[in-house]
């Protein structure tokens, strides 16, 4: 029993050290506010809870299954890395052109109709673009993946290591969701002309991480190119 106990506390520390510095949720509270600017602040709080738990099963599943699922299709890491990055890089050039939104409360929902729409379209957004690629992107996938390579053994205390995995993704999707509910407060405090500010150069940032994780996937596509074809790059003998 202490041996499973250190096993499942080793897994848990592993899961939440390996995947928060990637993560980081402070710095994508910004990105998050950006693509929030125009929900009221009881819509911002349902998406918050929303993403937490959209975060919480995309990291389960990718320590889970997802090298089979990589696997199955044939999908190597750096792929998912280059796609990645071209919807992230995408989705900062858009809101760096978006015309400028300082926030504040959205209009009235009149009938039961438009309240099913705007409920839909929350559910929506919360997955796509907010809890994926933004929060738990290709490189936390990576990551999850990596960590997730030991779950399916034949120890006899192998039961820990897929509930600490499983506990330290809950704990770092409760970090995102307290991170993403209070960090509107952030805008009320810098006003309007610097919640303009923030937001463009959070655009920029997000645009740069897009950028970043492209440049990640396409350099690892390369290596692997290298690798598999050693001699088109061999010097040629001098006669």
């Amino acid at each position: 029993m202490q041996d499973f106990f250190a096993l499942f506390f080793s897994k848990f520390i592993v899961a939440v050290a390996g995947l928060i510095p990637i993560l980081n949720p402070l710095g994508a509270t910004p990105i998050f506010l950006t693509l929030t600017t125009s929900y009221s602040s009881e819509e911002r709080a349902l998406l918050a809870r929303r993403v937490s738990i959209y975060s919480f099963l995309l990291l389960l599943f990718s320590m889970l299954i997802g090298t089979y699922v990589l696997a199955f299709f044939g999908v190597s890491i750096p792929i998912v890395r280059v796609c990645g990055g071209l919807l992230v890089a995408a989705a900062g050039w858009k809101l760096l052109n978006s015309p400028e939104n300082t926030g504040g409360a959205s209009e009235p929902i009149g009938s039961a109709a438009d309240h099913a729409r705007r409920a839909a379209e929350l559910r929506q957004r919360a997955f796509y673009p907010l809890a994926f690629p933004f929060t738990v992107g290709p490189g936390s996938i990576t990551v999850a993946i990596t960590l997730g390579v030991g779950i399916h053994g034949q120890d006899a205390h192998q039961l820990a290591i897929p509930l600490g995995s499983a506990l330290g993704a809950a704990a770092l999707s409760g970090i995102i969701y307290v991170c993403y509910r209070y960090g509107d407060r952030m805008l009320r405090l810098i006003g309007s002309t610097g919640t303009v500010v923030f937001l463009r150069l959070s655009a920029f940032i997000l645009l740069c991480l897009g950028a970043q994780i492209l440049w990640d996937g396409a350099s690892g596509l390369a290596g692997e190119f290298l690798v598999a074809h050693p001699w088109q790059f061999a010097p040629t003998g001098q006669g």
